[in-house]
C-alpha cells in the first residue's frame, strides 16, 4: 500500500513538472529573470552613421522572448552596433556603423549568459 501511495505522488509531481516545462518551452511562463511581468519588446536601436558591415552570430541558450530581449539589450549596449535577435533561428543579425571587434559582441552575449557558436 505504501508503494502505491509513493508511486501516485511521483506521478503527480512528474505531471506538474512536465506541464511547467511545456509552458516554459512555449515561452508562456516567466523565466530568465522575467519575474512574471508582461514581456516588453526592446526598441530598435538607430545608428548615427551609415552601416558599414553586417554579421550573423549563432546564439545558443535562448528559450523565450525574455532571452531574446536580454541578448538584444546586451548587443545594443555596445556603441556603434545594432542587433535583431531571432529565437527560432537562434541567431543575432548585427549591423555596424563603425569598426567593432567581433570579440566585443561575443563577450557581451556571454556576459548576458548565452553562448556564441
Amino acid at each position: 500500500m505504501a508503494n502505491v501511495i509513493i508511486v501516485l505522488i511521483l506521478v503527480v509531481v512528474v505531471g506538474i513538472a512536465l506541464k511547467s516545462t511545456r509552458k516554459h518551452m512555449k515561452g508562456e511562463s516567466s523565466c530568465c529573470g522575467g519575474g512574471g511581468e508582461i514581456y516588453q519588446a526592446v526598441e530598435d536601436k538607430k545608428l548615427d552613421n551609415p552601416i558599414i558591415k553586417e554579421k550573423v552570430f549563432k546564439i545558443k541558450g535562448m528559450t523565450c522572448q525574455h532571452c531574446v530581449a536580454n541578448v538584444t539589450r546586451a548587443i545594443n549596449a555596445i556603441e556603434g552596433v545594432s542587433s535583431q535577435v531571432n529565437l527560432k533561428k537562434e541567431e543575432a543579425h548585427v549591423v555596424y556603423d563603425r569598426d567593432v571587434d567581433d570579440q566585443v559582441i561575443i563577450a557581451a552575449v556571454k556576459q548576458a549568459g548565452y553562448d556564441v557558436i
